[in-house]
């Protein structure tokens, strides 16, 4: 959710995230050409301390 203009870029529920579940909700928003977010922000749960995630991350700027 952008907090400024209230714009939700992805919608993903489920029960205990993982990290594979965030890159792949990421990666469709790059393939689909849509914006994607400038800061993740969380609460440091299990799925942003994951390397896969960082690895997403990385390569994409």
């Amino acid at each position: 959710m952008d907090n400024f203009s209230r714009e939700c870029l992805a919608i993903y529920t489920g029960k205990s995230q993982k990290a594979e579940n965030v890159v792949s909700v990421m990666e469709a928003l790059r393939v689909r050409g849509k914006r994607l977010p400038a800061r993740i922000q969380s609460n440091n749960g299990s799925e942003f301390i994951s390397k896969s995630l960082d690895k997403w991350v990385y390569e994409h700027g």
